[in-house]
């Protein structure tokens, strides 16, 4: 029995942008219908608190599988990322393992991917300004989706270290061909903003609702904790809210949970998931000037949906180290 090993960059390669906004959609229609199964996702910490093990499964009709990924906070000023692990997917007639691959280059593609999902629905269509708080690698990917999503001609991106705000905006020229005008404050890039991205790894928020004009789509995506939010209560408050999945946000987003603990909100604050609009079940925007927001949390659907396109597109294409693993019975 064989299984097949892909690195990271062999991921970035079979998994582009536009190709894995139409595999999410897929995936969230999928899960909407009641086909692939989503169990909340567990943490592990360690002993000391800096740093944690999460466990991400999912089961849809032809493959299952698990993301297991360390989360370590403290790495941002070290060569290593933040999150690093594998994603394993097997098959559910045999349960034989298929293939194990990089999990951070998955993560970085498949959250930008579904950003970019609920941006063609909830953004309004002639939506071309906008505005990225953080510089990380989150943030060149939403860059990326955002172009696929809308014909932006404008982007403003914002982070607390100026060296990083110039190294995104290099990345961005290099990459993609645009300019990114850098600013001082958060303010400075959303205002006027059509879109803003939030993909920092702040546990505070970094914007606030009195910025925010009629009509703005968010892309809420950097905070995934109870105790952790990107936006304060005014902007949850003024938008309109849209979930990757309701149970999620439900029990892990400090964005939405923190209002909620105040009594500004309630749980009927949450319009509907992104599968639902997708399905034709509830509308998205509804007007010009409606605020929209979309609260991702990252399902283990997507990550596993990801990886058995990624696993097709390596047998297809001859892509990958194939290794002998586990064995059959004589």
């Amino acid at each position: 029995m064989e299984l097949l090993i892909l690195n990271a960059a062999q991921v970035r390669q079979l998994l582009p942008m536009a190709a894995c906004m139409d595999v999410m959609a897929e995936a969230l229609q999928a899960l909407g219908r009641g086909e692939m199964q989503n169990p909340l996702r567990t943490f592990t910490w360690l002993p000391d608190k800096h740093g944690l093990l999460a466990a991400m499964p999912a089961i849809a009709p032809q493959v299952m599988g698990i993301k297991v990924i360390s989360v370590m906070p403290g790495n941002m000023d070290t060569e290593y990322e933040s999150h690093m692990g594998a994603v394993m997917i097997f098959d559910t007639t045999y349960g034989r393992p298929l293939a194990l691959m990089d999990a951070s280059e998955i993560t970085t593609i498949r959250t930008a991917a579904v950003s970019g999902v609920a941006t063609r629905l909830l953004a309004r269509e002639d939506a071309s300004d906008l505005a990225i708080l953080g510089t990380g690698i989150q943030a060149i990917s939403h860059l990326e989706a955002m172009l696929v999503a809308r014909p932006i001609k404008r982007v403003r991106a914002w982070s607390r270290h100026q060296e990083n705000r110039e190294k995104f905006a290099a990345q961005a020229q290099t990459r993609f061909g645009i300019s990114v005008e850098l600013t001082e404050t958060a303010q400075d890039a959303v205002l006027g903003a059509d879109i803003i991205c939030t993909t920092t790894s702040s546990n505070q928020p970094v914007l606030q609702g009195e910025w925010l004009l009629d009509g703005v789509h968010l892309n809420v995506v950097g905070a995934s904790t109870r105790q952790a939010r990107e936006v304060d209560t005014a902007a949850m408050v003024k938008s309109s809210l849209f979930a990757d999945r309701r149970e999620s946000v439900l029990n892990e987003a400090g964005d939405f949970l923190i209002p909620k603990q105040e009594g500004v909100i309630d749980d009927n604050h949450i319009r509907g998931e992104l599968g639902e609009i997708l399905l034709g079940q509830i509308p998205g925007r509804q007007s010009r000037t409606e605020i929209t927001l979309f609260k991702s949390l990252g399902l283990a659907v997507e990550d596993l949906a990801s990886a058995h396109y990624i696993y097709r597109q390596a047998v297809q294409e001859g892509i990958g180290t194939a290794v002998e693993f586990g064995s059959t019975r004589h």
